[in-house]
């Protein structure tokens, strides 16, 4: 089905790299097939919220963390799907200060645990990811993540388990 002339949807997501003592926090993500997927907290900005403000309530509704401040954008991604007429933009912050236990009671029901993770088991987990997960917080995991960075992807395909992904 071609979406040409149809109007684009535009997600806009905010993604959170929260760290302590050198691991990194990643949840597990049950999606709509069933499968699980792990990534770093985060969701869609709803309408009037800040990308920040966004991040704060996700991070605590996924996980009961509370961040009290995060740092600019440490990175941008861009997924363009045209053959679901939609793209998606994320910006991702690292969380500078936060306190709280982790409580898994996703009111959305996605997130199903979480945990801190060593760079081997986040490579392991993050292989579930997307490319477009996956890559970059692989690339900021290795400390080589140029100022402003951006990464941007063209996802072709309707369903998630079959499209052809591809870094532009």
């Amino acid at each position: 089905m071609s979406m040409v002339g149809q109007q684009e949807r535009e997600w806009r997501v905010a993604g959170a790299l929260i760290e302590q003592d050198g691991l990194l926090l990643l949840v597990a993500n049950r999606r709509r097939g069933g499968q699980l997927e792990w990534t770093p907290p985060g969701g869609v900005i709803d309408p009037g919220e800040t990308s920040t403000g966004a991040l704060t309530r996700e991070v605590r509704e996924e996980t009961g963390l509370i961040v009290e401040s995060w740092t600019s954008t440490v990175y941008e991604v861009s997924v363009d799907f045209p053959d679901r007429g939609m793209r998606l933009g994320v910006e991702v912050f690292v969380a500078e200060s936060w306190h709280g236990s982790m409580v898994f009671e996703d009111p959305d029901g996605i997130v199903e645990e979480g945990r801190f993770v060593d760079l081997g088991e986040s490579a392991a987990l993050l292989v579930s990811a997307p490319a477009w997960v996956r890559e970059p917080v692989g690339v900021w995991l290795g400390g080589a993540i140029e100022p402003g960075a951006r990464f941007e992807y063209m996802a072709k395909g309707t369903r998630p388990g079959n499209m052809t992904v591809e870094r532009r």
